[in-house]
């Protein structure tokens, strides 16, 4: 990567994690290419003497490190194998593409039980893929899992050399409206990173040629990598056959009800069922469930759900939308507002507990002549708030207003492409601002 994609967990969550005085090690989880290893490798040159990788994808040899589940051992064999010195405190033991070595991640129990003052971090994409093999045991309660997502807009003003917009963003209230004009450039990058979005190689190819089409390329190649995936770790050539179905028809169904027939009339649901869970835990597609918004915790209806894809830059070189699209003035409408909703709650997951495997909730109701829908349903201080995505300036927000009338939410929010404002219970926030909700919903409440 030619820039530097800063990681907001650099500066807190992963400093924690190293100072922790009972740490576990680190499990980091999350799909391909979304800066695993360029943010574990930033760590280890901000804080430690030095680092000990071992990628098991291009030296699948070294697994046979770990047909000991001894760590000292383990320990021992890399410094003979590797010639390199590996000191407790001061090394950072990086295991990288660690799904192509289960035994790997069963040995990582052993070293928080026998060798805990050693600093190890493991990382893989499409973990599930081997998790899910018959006699694999996770070492469950001794492993300390972290999802990474895709850059979000704050990371993304970051790479992009705005650091005083991005600062700008954590000072803005509802008592301190934003000039306008500053308020006009925020949007205009907001579309630009709906346009790009942040998979950190194709952020980094766009900066690198603005104006270029190199980052599409990126797109396309990351594209083909995710399928190429599927060959790899499928189980079966059916079951490869099905995960490709699902996977290059979900950009084109994100933001409306999933349907199996949608996606192959001619393969069994249950089939494309077991492939969709999948990817949905594997983060290449995040389910959207309806939830009743009644009270926590939310009470689910799993067989109703829309679908996120992975990155909404990705999400449209998937459905061939031309690039240009999410830079119109009329961003929100694109494709009958898939691509809204795939950003805003690709930003909502961005900002949440990284140690948390995030989930996302929406409200609808189906009653014959009195149907309504809610985007996003989310928590604040156990409180429940509905989240519409509107266009307009003006209009009813009939969904939004309804729900808040049935389940006495104290406001509903409305993000949209207009100014921050505080009216009539609707908190109105700009789509550049999904990072401070939880910070502005406090401001008002």
């Amino acid at each position: 990567m030619g820039y530097y994609m800063r990681r907001e967990i650099e500066s807190g969550i992963l400093p924690q994690w190293k100072d922790q005085p009972h740490r576990k090690p680190l499990l980091i989880r999350g799909a391909r290419q979304v800066g695993k290893t360029y943010t574990v490798r930033s760590l280890a040159q901000k804080y430690f003497r030095n680092v000990v990788e071992i990628n098991f994808e291009l030296h699948p040899e070294l697994k046979k490190i770990f047909q000991t589940i001894e760590p000292t051992e383990i320990v021992r064999n890399i410094r003979l194998v590797l010639n390199g010195p590996i000191e407790i405190g001061q090394t950072l033991l990086f295991l990288d593409e660690i799904q192509e070595c289960p035994q790997a991640i069963v040995a990582l129990r052993y070293f928080y039980e026998n060798l805990p003052d050693l600093h190890l971090i493991g990382a893989g994409s499409l973990l599930e893929f081997c998790l899910g093999d018959k006699g694999f045991k996770m070492p469950v309660g001794r492993v300390q899992y972290l999802y990474l997502q895709p850059l979000s807009f704050m990371e993304f003003l970051a790479a992009s050399g705005e650091e005083p917009l991005k600062d700008t963003l954590h000072q803005i209230s509802v008592r301190k409206p934003i000039p306008e004009v500053i308020h006009n450039k925020l949007l205009n990058l907001f579309r630009e990173y709906s346009r790009i979005g942040g998979m950190p190689g194709v952020v980094s190819s766009y900066l690198e040629d603005k104006g270029g089409t190199a980052y599409q390329n990126q797109q396309t190649l990351l594209m083909q990598t995710y399928r190429d995936d599927f060959g790899k770790y499928a189980a079966s050539r059916s079951r490869q056959d099905q995960l490709q179905k699902v996977f290059l028809t979900a950009p084109s169904m994100v933001g409306r009800r999933y349907k199996y027939s949608h996606v192959d009339r001619e393969t069994q649901a249950r089939d494309l069922k077991e492939a969709l869970s999948l990817l949905n835990r594997a983060g290449v597609i995040q389910k959207v469930i309806s939830a009743s918004g009644h009270g926590l915790p939310f009470q689910l209806n799993e067989d109703k759900f829309k679908i996120l894809f992975l990155d909404v830059g990705l999400m449209q070189r998937g459905c061939g939308l031309d690039a240009q699209i999410a830079s119109s003035e009329d961003f929100l409408a694109v494709n009958a507002g898939a691509v809204a909703e795939q950003v805003v709650g690709q930003e909502i997951l961005a900002y949440s507990n990284p140690y948390e495997d995030r989930r996302l909730f929406f409200w609808a109701r189906d009653k014959k002549n009195s149907q309504a829908e809610v985007d996003y349903l989310i928590t604040h201080r156990s409180t429940i708030l509905p989240i519409e995505i509107k266009s307009g300036s003006t209009g009813t927000l009939k969904s939004l207003r309804l729900f808040l009338g049935e389940h006495k939410s104290p406001i509903g929010i409305r993000i949209s492409e207009h100014p921050l404002s505080f009216h009539d219970q609707i908190l109105s926030v700009p789509l550049y601002a999904v990072s401070q909700i939880s910070r502005l919903v406090d401001g008002v409440l």
